[in-house]
C-alpha cells in the first residue's frame, strides 16, 4: 500500500487502512463485531478495568486525578460505558417484547416518528444525534409504541455505524412482528464529522431499510408523506 507515492511497511499500512476506514465511515459488517469472550466478565470487573485504563488516558493526558473534579471520573466513565451509553451490547438488556392480536383489524401503515436517539461512532467514539422513523403494516400482530422506542434506544446504546443501526433495528422490527412490511429511516448528526475532521456542522445523514410492501413505490411514497421526506431521495 502506498501513501503520498510512498510504499508503506505492513504495519503502517494496516494503520493507514484503519485509518482510511474510520475516516470514511466504512461498516464492515451488519453485525457488531464482538469477541466469542465478550460477555465472560461481569459488569462489574468491566468497570473496574476501564476505570483502571481511563485512570491512565487521563494521566497520559498530563491531567492531575488528585483534583476535586477529577478524581472520580474514572469511575464515573467506567459506570457511563457498562451502564447507559453501551448497555445495547449486553444481550440482557434486549427488550422483552409482547405481541399482541390486531384486534382492530388495522390494516393500513402504522407509523412512530421523531424517536430520538443518542449513539456512538465505532471509528472515534465520539455522539452519534439523530432520530428514527418507523413504519410496519401489521400481519395479523402488533406491539406497544413504547416497545418501538426500546428497539431504537437498545441498537443504538453501543457502538455503532448508521447503515448497521439501520439494518439492526429493521430486522429485529421483522422478527419480533412477524412480517416483512416494515421501513426504517435514520436522520443523524455525526460528532465525528462537525467536531472533528472535516469540522462541517450543517451536514447529516439519512439512511434507510425497506422491505415487503415498502418497496412498493406507491407505499413507500405514503410513508414519505408522513415524514415530509417527499423531496428527499431517500
Amino acid at each position: 500500500m502506498k501513501r503520498n507515492g510512498t510504499l508503506l511497511n505492513s504495519q503502517e499500512s494496516d494503520f493507514s487502512l484503519a485509518e482510511l476506514i474510520g475516516d470514511e465511515h466504512i461498516s464492515t459488517s451488519a453485525d457488531t463485531p464482538l469477541r466469542p469472550d465478550a460477555f465472560e466478565m461481569s459488569n462489574d470487573e468491566k468497570k473496574q478495568k476501564i476505570a483502571f485504563h481511563f485512570r491512565e488516558i487521563l494521566e497520559t493526558l498530563g491531567l492531575d486525578l488528585n483534583d476535586d473534579s477529577l478524581r472520580g471520573t474514572p469511575d464515573r466513565v467506567a459506570k457511563m460505558y457498562i451502564d447507559e451509553i453501551f448497555c445495547g451490547l449486553d444481550p440482557a438488556a434486549k427488550p422483552q417484547i409482547a405481541l399482541f392480536d390486531n384486534k382492530y383489524r388495522y390494516r393500513e401503515m402504522l407509523v412512530e416518528k421523531e424517536i430520538t436517539f443518542y449513539s456512538n461512532c465505532e471509528h472515534h467514539f465520539v455522539p452519534i444525534i439523530g432520530k428514527a422513523h418507523i413504519a410496519y403494516i401489521s400481519s395479523g400482530k402488533v406491539i406497544g409504541l413504547s416497545k418501538i422506542n426500546r428497539i431504537v434506544q437498545y441498537f443504538a446504546k453501543r457502538p455503532q455505524v448508521q447503515e448497521r443501526l439501520t439494518v439492526q433495528i429493521a430486522e429485529e422490527l421483522k422478527r419480533v412482528l412477524q412480517t416483512e412490511d416494515v421501513a426504517v429511516v435514520i436522520d443523524a448528526v455525526h460528532l465525528c464529522v462537525s467536531s472533528r475532521g472535516v469540522q462541517d456542522i450543517n451536514s447529516a445523514t439519512v439512511t434507510s431499510h425497506y422491505s415487503g410492501k415498502f418497496k412498493s413505490e406507491d407505499t413507500k411514497r405514503e410513508f414519505h408523506s408522513y415524514l415530509n421526506l417527499n423531496k428527499t431521495n431517500v
